[in-house]
């Protein structure tokens, strides 16, 4: 079974779908920590994103791997724990430019159906339910207020030692939804069939019981 969850950046996804295969016992697939590994990748080889070979290169070289640690899942690019590293704003600012590229998008989806094809899993990103997987059984399509996302986004980077303001924040993820919704490659759209859910006073906790019960919903109706 596949629960895909999508949305702009800061809405919840990530922690709700990581919260939410733990709830279900499923593998939870983080397609963004993937386009993240790729994105550090580039920046560390500084790789040009117009000299395609060596960009196939580069992913044909790449090993990306989710470990289990406690409550944690820890992301390892080429057996490097790289959890923290694709999370700063280097990788931030530059990976709607990476993940808009077909030959990324190509070779991360093919791994990321590989690994759904034999476990059931929460999925999030922004074309999961579209792109990806548009035959998953239940799709969700997180939403948030921008004041309440760009503060979100500032605690986070505050964990990982950045300082930001939310002025500046602000201006950084509308530039990233725009370059997302408008790309020209599985741009960010909610699907059809998916559900929408606004955050905005939503606590952690009640994102994941909402969906999770819409879940089980669906698995006792099989």
């Amino acid at each position: 079974m596949i629960v895909a969850i999508d949305g702009p950046a800061a809405t919840g996804k990530s922690t709700s779908a990581k919260l939410v295969a733990q709830k279900l016992g499923f593998t939870y697939l983080d397609t963004g920590a993937m386009y993240r590994c790729v994105t550090l990748s580039v920046l560390e080889q500084n790789v040009d994103l117009n000299d395609k070979k060596s960009l196939i290169f580069l992913l044909d070289s790449m090993e990306i791997k989710f470990k289990k640690s406690g409550s944690e899942t820890l992301v390892f690019l080429n057996r490097k724990d790289v959890s923290n590293d694709i999370r700063k704003t280097a990788v931030t600012s530059h990976v709607s430019a990476v993940s808009s590229i077909k030959e990324v998008r190509d070779f991360l989806v093919k791994n990321q159906r590989k690994i759904a094809k034999s476990n059931n899993c929460v999925v999030e990103g922004r074309d999961i339910g579209t792109i990806v997987f548009p035959e998953a059984e239940i799709k969700f399509f997180l939403v948030a207020d921008m004041s309440i996302r760009a503060k979100r986004r500032q605690l986070e980077l505050l964990k990982l030692g950045e300082k930001k303001s939310l002025d500046v924040l602000i201006k950084e993820i509308q530039k990233r939804d725009d370059l997302d919704s408008n790309r020209e490659n599985s741009p960010l759209t909610k699907a059809n069939d998916a559900i929408k859910v606004d955050t905005t006073n939503m606590t952690i906790n009640s994102q994941i019981e909402y969906i999770v019960n819409r879940v089980k919903l669906i698995t006792i109706g099989n």
